[in-house]
C-alpha cells in the first residue's frame, strides 16, 4: 500500500493496523465502521459529581369512571305517569266529581222507588215488633221527619250500595297512574272484589244482624210494661249504623291484601298476631252491634274472624304468586266439594222429609 504523503490529500496519515484495508466506498475518511478523528481533542476536566435524587415513579393514569348508561325503558312501566303535585289535585278533583256524578244518577234513580225502598226498610222493625206482639208501627215526632228519611235519607243511602261499583273504579282510575303494568292487572278483582264485599256485609247486617239485635232491644222491657214507642229518625239512625258498619268491615279482606301488597305485612305476620287481631275484632263488633248480649256480638263478631282469614289466605296466594309458585287447588277444592255436597243433601232432607221451608231471614230454614 503506498503511503499518503502528498501536502494536498485531505486524509490523514492510517495507522499501521490500518494497513492493507480498503476503505469502504463512498466514506473516503472511514477505515472502519468508525470515522477516524481528524485531531486528538483536548482533555477536558472532569465534570464534578452532583448527587442526583431518584425521580418518583410516574403515577399511573387515572382510569376515567365508566360512562353511566341510560337507563332503559322498563317494560313494567309503559304507561306509568309521572305528573306533578297539581296534576295530581287536578285528577283528584276530576275524579270526586265524577263520582259525585254517579252517586247523583243512582240517587235519582232510586227516587222512583222510595215506596217499596221504604217498606224494605222498615221491615226488620215490623218483624220485630209483630213476633214481640206490638203494633207494627213506628212514631213520627216532627212534620219534615217522614220527608227527610223517606225522600232523602233512605234514597242517598241506597244509592251508595248501587253505585259502589262506579265509585270504586274511580278509586282505582285515580291510583292506577302510579302502579306498575303487572299491577294495574287487578283492576277488574279489585273493583268486583270490594264491591261484591260491600254489598255482602250489607245484606248481612239487614237480613241477620239488625233482626236479631231489634228483637232483643224491643223484647228487654215486653215482660216489664214497657211499650216500645219508636221514631222515624232514631230508627233509621240505628238502622244505618249497623248496615255501613257492617258493610265496611267486609272489606277487611281487601285491606289484608293490600297491605300484603304493599310489603307491609306478610301471611307468617298475620298468623303470629292473630289473637290480638281477634281480640281487636270481637272489641269492633262489640261497638257496631247494637246490643250487648254475647249472641248478638258473636254473631257480629263470628263473620268478621272468618273474614280475617279469608285475606290471610289471599295475602298467602298472593306471595306464592310473587315466589313463582302455585297454590294446591285440587287439594283444597275436593274437600270443599264434597263437603257442599254434604250440606246441600242436609237441606234437601230438612225442606223434603222434616217439613222445613226456606225464609229470607235468620234462621232462615223453619217449619
Amino acid at each position: 500500500m503506498p503511503e499518503h504523503n502528498d501536502p494536498q490529500d485531505p486524509r490523514p496519515e492510517l495507522d499501521p493496523e490500518h494497513d492493507g484495508r480498503l476503505v469502504p466506498e463512498g466514506d473516503p475518511f472511514a477505515a472502519d465502521d468508525h470515522p477516524v478523528p481528524l485531531s486528538s481533542p483536548e482533555p477536558a476536566d472532569p465534570a464534578p459529581v452532583v448527587a442526583v435524587t431518584p425521580a418518583p415513579p410516574p403515577a399511573p393514569p387515572a382510569i376515567a369512571p365508566p360512562a353511566a348508561k341510560e337507563p332503559e325503558d322498563d317494560p313494567e312501566e309503559e304507561g306509568m305517569l309521572r305528573m306533578s303535585f297539581l296534576e295530581h289535585l287536578e285528577e283528584l278533583r276530576t275524579r270526586i266529581i265524577r263520582a259525585l256524578f254517579g252517586l247523583g244518577i243512582a240517587f235519582a234513580g232510586c227516587i222512583f222507588f222510595t215506596d217499596q225502598l221504604w217498606n224494605a226498610v222498615r221491615q226488620p222493625a215490623v218483624t220485630a215488633l209483630t213476633n214481640l206482639g206490638y203494633k207494627p208501627e213506628l212514631a213520627q215526632l216532627t212534620p219534615t221527619e217522614a220527608f227527610t228519611i223517606i225522600w232523602v235519607r233512605i234514597p242517598i243511602l241506597v244509592s251508595l250500595f248501587v253505585a259502589s261499583p262506579w265509585v270504586l273504579y274511580q278509586v282505582w282510575a285515580f291510583i292506577a297512574p302510579g302502579l306498575y303494568k303487572k299491577e294495574r292487572r287487578l283492576a277488574t278483582p279489585f273493583i268486583l272484589t270490594t264491591a261484591g264485599l260491600f254489598i255482602i256485609g250489607g245484606a248481612f247486617a239487614y237480613f241477620v244482624a239488625l233482626r236479631f239485635g231489634l228483637t232483643f232491644l224491643l223484647g228487654i222491657g215486653a215482660t216489664m210494661g214497657v211499650h216500645p214507642y219508636i221514631s222515624l229518625t232514631e230508627y233509621f239512625d240505628l238502622f244505618v249504623n249497623v248496615i255501613l258498619g257492617v258493610a265496611l268491615v267486609f272489606e277487611l279482606p281487601v285491606l289484608i291484601f293490600f297491605l300484603t301488597l304493599l310489603r307491609v305485612a306478610s301471611p307468617r305476620f298475620l298468623l303470629r298476631h292473630s289473637r290480638y287481631a281477634i281480640l281487636l275484632i270481637v272489641i269492633a263488633a262489640a261497638i257496631i252491634t247494637p246490643t250487648p248480649d254475647v249472641v248478638n256480638l258473636t254473631i257480629f263478631a263470628a263473620p268478621m274472624i272468618l273474614l280475617y282469614f279469608a285475606g290471610v289466605f289471599a295475602s298467602y296466594l298472593l306471595v306464592l304468586k310473587r315466589e313463582g309458585e302455585k297454590f294446591p287447588w285440587r287439594v283444597v277444592l275436593y274437600p270443599a266439594f264434597v263437603l257442599a255436597v254434604a250440606i246441600a243433601g242436609l237441606l234437601w232432607l230438612a225442606t223434603t222429609k222434616y217439613g222445613y221451608h226456606w225464609i229470607w231471614t235468620w234462621p232462615f230454614l223453619t217449619r
